[in-house]
């Protein structure tokens, strides 16, 4: 195929320098119907560059909830209890001597007779801002309590803390690479840029991180960072802003 048969894709303009045409000023004070686009009527726009910019940044999780599960049955109600209340404590203070407070732990407990026994379970739910922690008492309670206790993968998410950061931060980002971007436009014409009369978020967008696995594996089978990498936050923002062009800067004379 030869390249003229090609078709040709669209020209992208990033950038459009404006000038206010003769004429078309008022008397002082008067607004210019169809030259303010919502700025300020009082005076009249002169040149600008109209400039669009984004940006996209992502934040980790910051919390993982881990839920650890026992439970007994026996004849009697007090061995019952005790069985369970020993394990209880014992996770408690694991997670206390490594820096767990006291508000981020939640314990619940069921007792009920089962035919001729009592059963008692309990459950524990931990959440943990240091992963690093998490995974140590994980490890300690799977070394010494075994298979009496069950422990559910770690559940990583975003405090709301965290997503209102990654909003500013995006946004403040997109802000910046449009100031810049119309800095070079001026620079490429010899002009200087000045204060911004228009900035506008167009859009905004988030979404979750995505795992390289197989479509089949379970997500009990997923490791830790590939569940914070599926946990993972992305956001991006589409920035329009307009700008007054200075004219070239004067070089000082020399006395």
């Amino acid at each position: 195929m030869s390249l003229s048969a090609l078709p040709l894709s669209p020209a992208r303009v990033f950038a459009e320098l404006l000038a206010a045409p003769l004429g078309a000023r008022g008397r002082e004070n008067e607004p210019v119907p169809g030259l303010l686009s919502g700025r300020s009527a009082a005076v009249p726009p002169g040149r600008e560059v109209h400039v669009s910019g984004s940006a996209e940044l992502c934040a980790a999780p910051d919390r993982a909830r881990v839920s650890i599960r026992l439970g007994s049955r026996k004849g009697e109600a007090g061995e019952a209890r005790s069985s369970v209340t020993r394990r209880l404590e014992y996770i408690a203070q694991s997670a206390r001597q490594r820096g767990v407070q006291e508000e981020n732990v939640t314990v619940t407990k069921d007792f009920s007779r089962v035919e001729n026994a009592y059963q008692m379970e309990a459950e524990v739910c931990i959440t943990f801002s240091d992963f690093g922690k998490m995974q140590n008492v994980c490890n300690l309670l799977i070394e010494k309590l075994g298979s009496s206790v069950i422990i559910s993968p770690p559940h990583f998410y975003h405090t709301a803390e965290a997503v209102d950061t990654l909003r500013r931060q995006v946004c403040l980002a997109a802000v910046g690479n449009t100031r810049r971007k119309a800095q070079e436009v001026c620079r490429l014409f010899g002009q200087s840029l000045g204060k911004p009369l228009l900035i506008r978020e167009e859009e905004m967008k988030e979404w979750e991180g995505q795992i390289d696995s197989h479509p089949s594996n379970s997500s009990n089978t997923l490791t830790v960072q590939q569940r914070i990498q599926s946990a993972t936050i992305y956001a991006s923002s589409k920035i329009f802003a307009i700008f007054e062009i200075k004219g070239r800067e004067k070089r000082n004379k020399r006395i």
